[in-house]
């Protein structure tokens, strides 16, 4: 049976995947190089171009690997083998040597998640996986994500337990009040007795709080993918589909 959604057909690379054609051909040329075309047990059906779109429709719809295969005319079985294959494929690299003006901006998200290993009740009252994200605040890319951990943690605690507080090493990073105590860049608070912030406190806040929000757009554009609002994969399944998304948006920012 073949399938209804090709890659052959720039339109459905653009609506699934976020990337112009060109941007689509270096991402799978990517996944070539790291092994998207390496064959273990039955041959792929599907040429890559293709697998890579099944992946990104898979995210970008949040239907289940049931509906999205016949798409394009393969077994759920095979849709499985695709996505477990290139998933962490498609992951965003470390970042690379960073200029002296580099400073990065971090927050955290909580994605709702089934798998409640990853994943706990927490304040908006489903049981959420908080993911760190890292971006970098003048370029916008998502540089890093940390591991997935219980929703129910604060973001202090998430920073060093995920790994991104790696990341953030040596560079200014600029962060909300829920890091106090962490040596991130926060807001000025009043101390006690103090009745109001001084002037340059004052405006310092408002740069500080034009800055963050570059991580709050980045953040909504990743939620774009509505795996990321209600995701049925288990265990690192949440970390592959954020590492990987962030690879989508990073090069659909870089053009």
């Amino acid at each position: 049976m073949g399938g209804v959604v090709s890659a052959d057909d720039p339109k459905w690379i653009e609506r699934f995947s976020g990337l112009s054609e060109v941007q689509f051909a270096r991402l799978v040329a990517l996944v070539r190089r790291r092994g998207g075309d390496v064959q273990r047990g039955r041959p792929w059906r599907l040429p890559l171009e293709d697998r890579v779109s099944l992946v990104a429709m898979y995210w970008r719809t949040n239907l289940t690997l049931r509906q999205v295969a016949p798409l394009f005319g393969v077994s759920k079985p095979a849709a499985d083998r695709i996505l477990d294959h290139l998933a962490p494929l498609l992951a965003i690299s470390p970042a690379r040597r960073l200029s002296k003006d580099t400073v990065y901006i971090v927050d955290g998200t909580l994605v709702p998640t089934r798998d409640r290993s990853v994943a706990a009740s927490s304040k908006n009252y489903r049981y959420s996986t908080n993911l760190q994200v890292v971006i970098d605040a003048n370029s916008r890319l998502v540089v890093a994500i940390g591991l997935p951990l219980p929703g129910s943690l604060n973001d202090c605690r998430a920073f060093t337990k995920s790994g991104v507080d790696r990341a953030c090493r040596g560079v200014p990073t600029i962060a909300d009040g829920g890091y106090e105590g962490t040596g991130l860049l926060i807001l000025h608070r009043k101390r006690r007795g103090q009745m109001r912030l001084s002037p340059s406190q004052e405006a310092e806040n408002a740069v500080h709080r034009r800055a963050r929000a570059r991580v709050e757009h980045a953040l909504a554009c990743l939620k774009i993918w509505t795996i990321l609002r209600d995701c049925r994969l288990k265990g690192n399944g949440v970390h592959q589909a954020m590492l990987g998304i962030a690879r989508l948006h990073n090069m659909a920012l870089t053009g």
